[in-house]
């Protein structure tokens, strides 16, 4: 009779159709030129990360790429387990995650975040080449083009802002997309219904009841991981450095990204630790209208490799293997730590003759 052979490499689970996907523009990105799947893909790989690659390989192209949303459809880890996970196979070449500005966000910096992932592993030097490959590309589609109209835009502005309607009543111009919030819109003719006016950047809006955009985004951080719920005294706390941030040019968006990205498995203090991350991650101040001259070149966009594990974010060749310079360090610690296949079976029998020893007799 035949024996059947099974293989101690857990089974990849099969993805269901209905895999949450990101917003648009977020979510996973496939690198070019890879290898056809095979099935030795990831053999070299410990268990639970070849588990794990196995899954991402097969999900497809703006596929939600989060701790927690991984952790949802992979039964067998936790959240914890799929950040060290995926920590891994950022070191072995398998995937980056970056943030690039969004094209047409106006005035202000958006961003969005994406993870590019490579079944074929790929050392520093091809994910430096292919990201500045990638900045490139993106630098050259944010480059305004609006510069040659009699009222051109400020240099800061996107590509994408209409130009102003000619004036008499026999020009029509297409009304613009309400998706795009807070982008300045020149004047329009008369017949043109007119933009809704964009958000004050005040600590108050009409349907905030009094409330700061800041507080408000750190209270709903709570919402997003029980991990970081807050009191109202706290949010009243942290509101002051929260409002820095959103000063500086960031959005709502960046803000709750940059408190809630790479958290540890327990936060103990949960006002304390954003306390932390406000001051040590605050953002660089970007420049206003005001601060920019007619003839100031526009500011580089830039396309920011974030750390695998905490969210640091920084450009390519300063996050080797995907991790910032404090996080490689940990990684590196706890891999020469952990202990060898060898030893564990050394363990266990080791308690399996100490457990026959206390059997009564």
């Amino acid at each position: 009779m035949a024996t059947q052979h099974t293989s101690s490499a857990l089974p990849t689970p099969a993805r269901s159709a209905a895999y949450p996907m990101a917003k648009p523009g977020y979510g996973k990105r496939s690198a070019p030129d890879q290898r056809p799947r095979t099935r030795d893909d990831f053999a070299l790989l410990p268990t639970r990360e070849r588990y794990v690659a196995g899954f991402v390989d097969h999900l497809p192209e703006g596929a939600a790429m989060s701790v927690k949303t991984l952790a949802k459809q992979l039964p067998l880890y936790g959240q914890q387990a799929i950040s060290t996970a995926l920590n891994a196979l950022s070191v072995a070449g398998h995937l980056r995650r970056v943030r690039c500005p969004v094209v047409g966000a106006g005035d202000e910096t958006r961003w969005v975040f994406r993870t590019f992932w490579s079944r074929t592993a790929r050392d520093n030097e091809w994910w430096n080449t292919y990201l500045a490959t990638e900045q490139a590309t993106l630098a050259a589609a944010l480059e305004p083009e609006a510069s040659a109209l009699d009222t051109a835009p400020p240099p800061w502005a996107p590509a994408e802002d209409p130009p102003p309607a000619p004036e008499g009543p026999d020009t029509k111009q297409a009304p613009e997309p309400a998706a795009v919030p807070q982008q300045r819109t020149p004047a329009r003719a008369p017949d043109t219904e007119p933009a809704p006016p964009a958000p004050a950047a005040g600590p108050a809006t009409p349907h905030t009841a009094g409330a700061s955009p800041a507080y408000l985004a750190l209270a709903r951080l709570g919402r997003d991981d029980h991990r970081l719920t807050l009191s109202a005294d706290d949010c009243a706390a942290l509101e002051a450095l929260a409002a820095e941030w959103l000063a500086r040019g960031v959005s709502v968006d960046y803000l709750t990204s940059a408190l809630t990205a790479g958290l540890p498995a327990k936060v103990d203090s949960p006002v304390g630790f954003l306390r932390r991350r406000l001051n040590d991650k605050v953002p660089p101040r970007l420049p206003t209208a005001g601060s920019l001259s007619p003839g100031a070149p526009a500011p580089a966009r830039r396309l920011l490799v974030e750390c695998t594990d905490c969210g640091r974010p920084g450009p390519p060749q300063a996050l080797p293997d995907g991790l910032c310079r404090l996080c490689r360090t940990t990684h590196s610690g706890a891999a020469e730590n952990s202990p060898r296949p060898a030893e564990i079976a050394d363990v266990k029998a080791h308690m399996t003759n100490l457990r026959d020893l206390l059997k009564p007799v």
